[in-house]
């Protein structure tokens, strides 16, 4: 959850004021590796639970204050963003009924926030990207309330030094700029945590990274961002892009992410993954320090390493190594950050099953996976992994490339096997999880497949606003039945809870395909593009995609009467006839009021302006089209 007492303004003498006790830590943490004052003889297991909260017609509502007072529980905590929350788990010894265990606490904790939830007005979802998120939600007024993440967005854009870029291409492609790094909070997540003694620290670290890829592939939940068909695991990409500080240079030179799978494999200890990151990565956050680590050493008490836990927290490596005090006790962790949240809590506990289970089997079969594969290929994985699910080719320890789903039954779901089975876990659980997993992979059913499935199967019906709410609506239903996602059935549009609710605001109308000129061009161009597009209307922009004019068809037809081309030279550039300074609206005006504005003036399109840019256009016709859509369902009934 990252440290909360941080301060807005961290200047330059707190900095290095931090920095130093950060130095301090560091050589506490390796005198504490030394004098081997770590936890070794038991390993734990636990998790972080993230969910979206949603309001009555399945859009993100921003409660997540008012829900955390009405659930009044310490496993809860805030998110970055107000329709974020996220619950911890218990430690579980990692054996015996662990994981049935596991999938009942969050079975106990969803209900009580669902119940906390619905008494605020909205509900619960667990998605790795809902569906029906729009970038709108995605200002910082959506952000919770809290100085750590004002302050985590001031240092990071600052680094940044101008707007974060995303681009990302899947069937369709996603190519847009935010101010903020807000669009992190696009993503949940289902973390899970694996404690390791600090002697096998290197070998399990490095087999975790290798079967990241593995598991990704049949664990991908997020195919959907912005009505878009991006990526299988949309997360991935889209958590590494929303904050990334680094600047383009004018020459080649490396530089690392703050997200990022890592550079090499681990030689020797945790302590390589600590320096490595001071190194690499400025420190965004100060904080003063609780206690002095080698005074806390002295008297035989763990130390906290505040400093050194607040800069691990901003660093996001996708394997992040944690450390904890348990029962005043020092140890370390593993924790597991690419599982998304969802489908249910059976498909999650599922996904950890087959991760705990292929981390203990290649440590039982391989020992050290770096001496039967390269750090290339695991790396290499994980984005193919990403990016098609089942779908991708992974390299194994034969360095050749396989289908995901056919190593997942033949090689690694046996793996999985044989370490759950040496690690002592009950039978009976073993048999229901990686069952969930092969029943997964055999029907080929990922929770990212069920969604993109169910758009397809939708086809045009609805606007597109319509068909997320309805397969959002969906994953509600389906997720309370607790059965896995390989046994869903499509969506329907009727589940979306009708049309209204998709047509309250501009953005979820306007059309985005926009066909458009520049001023200096000529007017003969506008009328070709008019013939061949079927539009009455063209707008004018520069090369920055503000908006500087609109040409209309009575524009048109009114220059065919008046025009001489014999009194000028050239053609007739589209600056003379272009209306400037058209009345526009943005993305959050209401439709309603962008209807009446359209009445009120005989105009039959309005523009559409968000930060001064052109971003679409919502016309008559489009509206005319819903109007029309509306009537027959109305009279249908």
């Amino acid at each position: 959850m990252g440290e909360q007492d941080v301060r807005r303004e961290s200047e330059a003498e707190e900095i290095r004021v931090f920095l130093k006790h950060l130095l301090n830590d560091v050589r506490a943490f390796e005198k504490m590796l030394e004098d081997d004052l770590f936890e070794r003889d038991i390993r734990r297991i636990g998790a972080e639970q993230e969910l979206f909260l949603v309001d009555r017609h399945w859009r993100p509502a921003p409660i997540a204050t008012e829900v955390l007072e009405a659930v009044n529980d310490p496993h809860f905590t805030t998110e970055l963003a107000r329709f974020n929350l996220e619950f911890n788990l218990d430690p579980l010894v990692f054996g015996g009924t662990c994981l049935s265990v596991m999938e009942w606490q969050i079975g106990e904790l969803l209900g009580k926030v669902r119940e906390a939830a619905r008494s605020c007005g909205g509900d619960i979802l667990l998605t790795g990207i809902l569906p029906t998120l729009v970038k709108s939600d995605l200002g910082l007024d959506s952000m919770t309330p809290n100085p750590r993440y004002f302050a985590l967005n001031d240092a990071m854009t600052r680094l940044r030094g101008g707007a974060y870029e995303f681009y990302l291409k899947g069937i369709d492609e996603l190519h847009l700029n935010h101010d903020s790094i807000m669009v992190e909070a696009c993503n949940t997540s289902f973390q899970v945590h694996f404690q390791v003694a600090p002697h096998e620290f290197a070998k399990i670290y490095n087999i975790a990274q290798a079967v990241t890829g593995p598991v990704m592939a049949a664990a991908v939940n997020s195919p959907l961002l912005f009505g878009k068909r991006l990526w299988r695991e949309t997360r991935v990409g889209l958590f590494q892009q929303s904050i990334d500080t680094r600047r383009s240079m004018p020459h080649l030179r490396e530089q690392t992410p703050r997200v990022s799978f890592g550079r090499r494999w681990v030689k020797s200890s945790a302590l390589e993954i600590f320096r490595e990151d001071i190194a690499r990565f400025r420190t965004l956050l100060s904080t003063e320090p609780d206690d002095d680590p080698f005074e806390e050493i002295a008297q035989g008490r763990a130390p906290s390493l505040k400093a050194l836990r607040l800069h691990n927290s901003t660093v996001y490596r996708w394997n992040r190594v944690c450390y904890g005090i348990s029962d005043g006790k020092p140890h370390l962790r593993i924790e597991n950050r690419i599982l998304p949240s969802g489908p249910t809590p059976r498909d999650e506990v599922a996904n950890a099953a087959f991760w705990f289970g292929m981390v203990s089997g290649c440590l039982v079969r391989y020992r050290d996976i770096t001496e039967h594969m390269s750090f290339d290929h695991a790396q290499a994985n994980f984005f193919a992994a990403a990016e098609l699910g089942l779908s991708a080719q992974l390299a194994w320890t034969g360095g050749v490339p396989k289908p995901a789903d056919q190593l997942i039954l033949d090689e690694f779901l046996p793996i999985a096997r044989e370490g759950l089975e040496a690690s002592g876990l009950a039978g009976a659980d073993i048999d229901l999880y990686l069952g969930t997993i092969e029943e997964r992979v055999r029907s080929r059913r990922t929770g990212a497949r069920w969604q993109l499935d169910s758009l397809a199967a939708l086809g045009s019906k609805g606007p597109l606003s319509e068909r997320l709410s309805a397969i959002t609506a969906a994953i509600a239903s389906r997720q309370q039945g607790g059965q896995p996602v390989a046994t869903w059935e499509p969506a329907k549009l009727e589940e979306g809870g009708g049309w209204k609710q998709n047509y309250l605001t501009v953005e979820h109308c306007m059309d985005t395909d926009l066909v458009t000129v520049e001023q200096s061009e000529p007017v003969d161009l506008v009328a070709n593009l008019m013939v061949w597009n079927h539009i009455r209307h063209i707008m004018v922009e520069d090369a920055d995609n503000r908006l500087v004019g609109l040409v209309s068809q009575r524009a048109l037809i009114k220059l065919v009467g008046t025009y001489h081309p014999e009194h000028r030279e050239g053609p007739l550039p589209v600056a003379e006839i272009m209306q400037r300074e058209p009345v526009t609206v943005t993305p959050e005006t209401a439709t309603v009021d962008a209807i009446d504005i359209m009445r009120r003036n005989h105009w039959s399109c309005l523009p559409v302006i968000k930060d001064d840019r052109l971003v679409g256009v919502v016309t008559e016709a489009q509206l005319m089209a819903i109007a029309g859509q509306l009537l027959e369902e109305k009279l249908r009934e």
